[in-house]
């Protein structure tokens, strides 16, 4: 029997025992000698089922054999992976790294290991290495292709799609076609073509390591992700199966999930004979409580095999070291003493961000992209010829490998270990053989093809086929060649397959950093970082159309909706989304060959952007009109909501949903803003380039028609933007509901603190061209504001009065019937209250806007000046939490009213309509304080926040930064940030690191973010909206 028991005790995870499982933490550790006694020949199948033999000791322990795969493959993160073999009972066991391999392996020329995945992490951005994530790749296509992996349709035609791109490129109907027809990827496959090419050509312009990402990312949402079923039954005899999975141990019924039993609720796992037990720690709430869990497997060899592999998970996921070998009893022993052998989940995770180590080279490229590599012999019977290598794509590495073949051909044996190359057809992968030397090959080992991305050797699953460059390497035997070549490393190590020419340049030095060497190879004109910036822009903005498209199929099922609603909002966005939905995708085509990343051989000058953005501009042009109603979908939602209690639910529950990251109304206005941002990228494109330049007179036409349209719904646009506003605030205010009327224009909100007999209290203000109204937050579970009291501008003076009343940054703001002293933050903060006070008072004397008596009705609750400064409040009123903004309620928790609140800070409407043009988006690598690594983020700039998503494709924000309040900087020397384009932000203790691919994106960037973390003073860069 086997026992092992969970006692979260954390000194039980410290230390390292000093056997041959010893964790290889330290730098420059290397891996256990060879023990002497007789070699035997390994073989071991690869993830793209190529095989290798490795020459080992049967005397080694299995850890000398997989470091040896790893080495081999220059796997860094090898410890999600392992080795399996068919056991003599014909059972799948994994390779213990502990024990002897001659105890483990009884027939070695019989058996063929497997390097598969063994632990399967519940995010793949956990994986460090590009090399990692294409293993990944590899074992699920290889679970697809076996029916491992059970999905639905749209989940194994979207998954297909995604392998595809990554082996042929960008879609092209008849190659697809023809490529699905002839590779089979899942089972019943050929009822699914239409629906993969379907999903095939959005990916337009997706690298291979894009593919491969966005595929995990898929399959770890499936159910049977990483799953492998251990048939059982119950205590009634019901058929089961057990699986292991990261969170703990999981029940299934068929393919369906029925229990789960997680590592904090499991105390003890055992098993006798062929029960496998599951102890539980005690569960107090609830009454019946069932202490041990019984399951019976089909012999007491699979219940050890599944009892291991759990013991395996639950200490690579959970413990923070690998556990201590129990000692030795002295007299008996009892139960197993298997135990896990190797680094956890958290050791390779800081293994690989913290240990300086060069990393060889790995750039995803199209498995089945065609090289036409042709080698001659020339007179061949002569030995003095040379060797010609005729390159048509990729010239760097067909010279990297002509310098290597230079040279005459003579009959010497050590002439012949160079590496010789053959154009090999994807059908035919036997089609062309170069003979060499048959005594070079040891242990009986044939020529074999390098480790291809998709290369097969005998008998395949479906879906893995040769590729078409083959590589024959001779006397290899670990997996490296016994004489010298061209295609060693530094170190006389045999680049691993996996780096083939086929995914890397070879030669180069690889770093910590993945995308040092995409961002050399990419253009570096700056028109082709501003046509990115439209490219990146224009995702987020298509999918802000679909999050009202789904909003209008909502409003559409809703028999509540008016027909007016629902023909205003049909009529607008619907054309809309097509029509952006085409320009985006003719965006992404032209960056594709910009970039050199599309399979299409078309000649043509393709390095430009003004042909498309003028072509798409006239059809703008002809949507002028719709545009020009466009404020009237504001007017009818607003109208529809008061109208109708439930659909008025129906919005707010909509605006609760994570898609709606940003306010519903701010959505609407969208078409909109989109117009401003066209303008400045054409204005931005005319200012780079010359009058000369093939791209400036469409830009600038492109320019001129942009700048029609936008003057045309200037206009139209202010007016909703301030009405837009009004509505937002509406509904963080209590106690008024006469706000969004006629006439009455927002101003500035923020926080003061407000004089009265308790001392100064913290107050949020709201000023508009009519009214001043002073609110404090409510202990509510909607943390709305509750208004306290008015001030009309009319007849208002205001003064300065630190020194009457011995408060810093105080002013007095005398009304015609009370008076009340205010002091703000800084010095800054006075002056802009002070400044836009005046100029609203000021204004309000001269013009006739609304009466602020609109508002009494609704303001019965408030106090007078002199109550207040008499009564107590009561503890609803007061301020009694500065905590962090994620602690809040969900409803209207994180708006620019509560962040003003919590920072300390205030806004102003001409902040809004800067923060409304400077809109951006694209990929940023962030880095906290405290840790060494860089993520990956796709980063979306807008309403004063920074909103984080794994990929652009993403439906919802993983979480969110409101930026106002942070300040914006460059790091310090202190700081050892020694990277390019790297700006931080900073907030009290609060730092974040941000670095960004090129010097214009860098500060595109610092602008935008600068523009939401300092308050605009009154001169802005486009004509100010509001006539105060």
């Amino acid at each position: 029997q086997g026992v092992v028991e969970f006692i979260e005790v954390s000194g039980q995870r410290l230390g390292a025992p000093e056997t041959l499982g010893i964790s290889t933490l330290d730098p420059g550790h290397k891996p256990p000698a060879m023990p002497p006694g007789r070699h035997i020949s390994i073989r071991v199948r690869m993830l793209d089922d190529t095989e290798e033999i490795f020459d080992v000791s049967q005397r080694a322990s299995g850890k000398v054999l997989f470091d040896m795969v790893c080495s081999h493959l220059n796997l860094i993160e090898g410890d999600y992976f392992g080795l399996e073999f068919q056991h003599r009972r014909k059972m799948s066991v994994w390779l213990d790294l502990l024990k002897p391999i001659g105890k483990q392996i009884r027939r070695p020329k019989h058996t063929v290991l497997r390097f598969v995945v063994k632990f399967f992490p519940p995010d793949h951005a956990q994986l460090i290495e590009e090399l990692t994530r294409y293993l990944f790749a590899l074992q699920i296509k290889y679970d697809l292709a076996t029916g491992r992996l059970p999905c639905n349709d749209a989940s194994a035609a979207l998954l297909v799609s995604h392998i595809i791109q990554s082996e042929i490129g960008d879609f092209e109907e008849t190659q697809c076609r023809q490529h699905l027809l002839n590779h089979s990827y899942i089972p019943d496959q050929m009822a699914l073509i239409d629906k993969i090419m379907e999903f095939h050509h959005k990916h337009m312009g997706h690298t291979p390591a894009e593919s491969d990402f966005q595929l995990l990312e898929i399959a770890r949402r499936l159910e049977m992700y990483g799953i492998r079923l251990h048939p059982a039954k119950d205590r009634e005899g019901t058929k089961l199966s057990l699986a292991v999975a990261h969170t703990g141990i999981l029940v299934f019924q068929g393919h369906t999930k029925i229990n789960a039993f997680n590592w904090s609720k499991v105390r003890k796992l055992s098993f006798k004979r062929k029960r496998f037990l599951i102890k539980l720690r005690p569960d107090l709430s609830q009454s019946t409580y069932q202490d041990t869990l019984e399951f019976l497997m089909g012999s007491r060899d699979c219940c050890k095999v599944f009892w291991k592999i759990c013991v395996e998970y639950h200490a690579f996921f959970r413990l923070f070291e690998e556990p201590k070998p129990k000692p030795k009893p002295i007299i008996l022993s009892r139960g197993s003493s298997f135990r896990f052998s190797g680094r956890t989940q958290k050791q390779v995770i800081d293994y690989v961000k913290e240990t300086e180590f060069k990393k060889i080279p790995f750039l995803r490229k199209h498995s089945k992209v065609h090289l036409f590599l042709i080698i001659r012999l020339v007179n061949k019977s002569s030995p003095a010829k040379n060797w010609k290598v005729h390159a048509l794509h990729n010239v760097f590495y067909t010279q990297q490998i002509a310098s290597c073949m230079s040279g005459e051909r003579t009959d010497s044996p050590s002439k012949r270990n160079w590496k010789e190359l053959a154009l090999i057809s994807a059908e035919d992968s036997a089609a062309l053989r170069i003979q060499g030397n048959p005594t070079a090959l040891q242990n009986g080992q044939e020529e074999r093809p390098g480790l291809g991305a998709e290369e097969g050797r005998g008998t395949r699953p479906a879906g893995r086929q040769p590729t078409e460059l083959l590589i024959m390497s001779h006397g290899l035997v670990n997996g490296q060649s016994q004489g010298d070549g061209c295609g060693q490393s530094p170190n006389g190590r045999q680049p691993s397959p996996l780096t083939s020419p086929l995914l890397n340049d070879m030669g180069a030095v690889r770093t910590d950093d993945e995308d040092e060497a995409r961002r050399k190879r990419f253009p570096t004109d700056k028109a082709y970082f501003i046509a990115k910036e439209l490219l990146t822009t224009e995702r987020t903005y298509v999918k802000d159309l679909e999050v009202i498209t789904s909003f209008q199929g909502m409003l559409e099922k809703e028999e509540a909706t008016p027909d007016s609603l629902k023909t205003v909002i049909l009529s607008n966005f619907d054309p809309l989304y097509k029509f952006h939905s085409g320009f985006l995708r003719e965006v992404e085509q032209r960056l594709a060959l910009w970039e050199g990343r599309s399979n299409a051989h078309i000649k043509g000058d393709y390095q430009r952007i003004g042909d498309v953005m003028q072509k798409n501009i006239q059809g703008l042009k002809q949507m002028t009109a719709a545009l020009q109603k466009h404020s009237e979908v504001l007017l009818e939602v607003e109208n529809a909501c008061r109208a109708s209690r439930k659909l008025e639910g129906l919005c707010c529950d909509f605006e609760l949903q994570k898609v709606c990251y940003i306010p519903l109304n701010i959505f609407l206005l969208r078409p909109l803003h989109r117009l401003l941002h066209y303008k400045q990228i054409l204005e931005r494109l005319c200012k780079h380039y010359p009058p000369t330049h093939g791209d400036f007179r469409d830009c600038r036409a492109a320019l001129a028609d942009m700048s029609e349209v936008v003057s045309q719904l200037q206009g139209s646009m202010i007016k909703m933007e301030n009405f837009q506003k009004l509505l937002e605030l509406k509904k963080d205010l209590i106690g008024v509901d006469n706000l969004a009327v006629p006439g009455r224009e927002f101003i500035r909100l923020g926080c003061l603190s407000k004089l009265s007999g308790k001392g100064l209290q913290q107050r949020m203000f709201f000023l508009f061209n009519d009214v001043l109204l002073y609110t404090s937050r409510g202990m509510t579970s909607t943390n709305q504001f509750k208004v306290h009291g008015k001030l009309p501008l009319r007849g208002m003076t205001i003064r300065e009065s630190s020194d009457e009343w011995g408060v810093p940054h105080a002013f007095t703001l005398v009304g015609q019937r009370q008076s009340v002293v205010v002091a703000a933050s800084s010095l800054s903060e006075m002056e802009k209250w002070m400044e836009d006070l005046k100029m609203a008072a000021s204004l309000a004397d001269k013009t006739n806007g609304p009466s602020s008596e609109l508002l009494a009705s609704s303001l019965s609750d408030i106090k007078t000046l002199e109550d207040s400064a008499l009564e107590p409040e009561s503890e609803d009123d007061l301020s009694a939490s500065r905590t962090s903004l994620e602690r809040q309620a969900p409803p209207r928790g994180n708006t620019t009213v509560h962040v003003c609140w919590h920072r300390n800070t205030s806004v102003s409407m001409l902040d809004f309509s800067i923060a409304v043009e400077n809109q951006l988006s694209g990929n940023l690598l962030r880095k906290f304080k405290n840790s060494n690594g860089w993520q990956k983020l796709w980063v979306v700039f807008t309403n004063f926040s920074l909103f984080f998503y794994k990929t652009c494709q993403d439906d919802y924000p993983l979480a969110s930064l409101p930026l106002l309040g942070y300040s914006a900087t460059i790091p310090t020397e202190s700081e050892n940030i020694h990277k390019d384009y790297v700006f931080k932000l900073h907030f009290k203790s609060h730092v974040y690191y941000f670095r960004s691919e090129s010097e214009y994106s860098f500060e595109r960037w610092l602008e935008v973010i600068r523009s939401a973390t300092v308050s605009s003073c009154r001169n802005p860069r486009r004509k100010d909206p509001h006539a105060f």
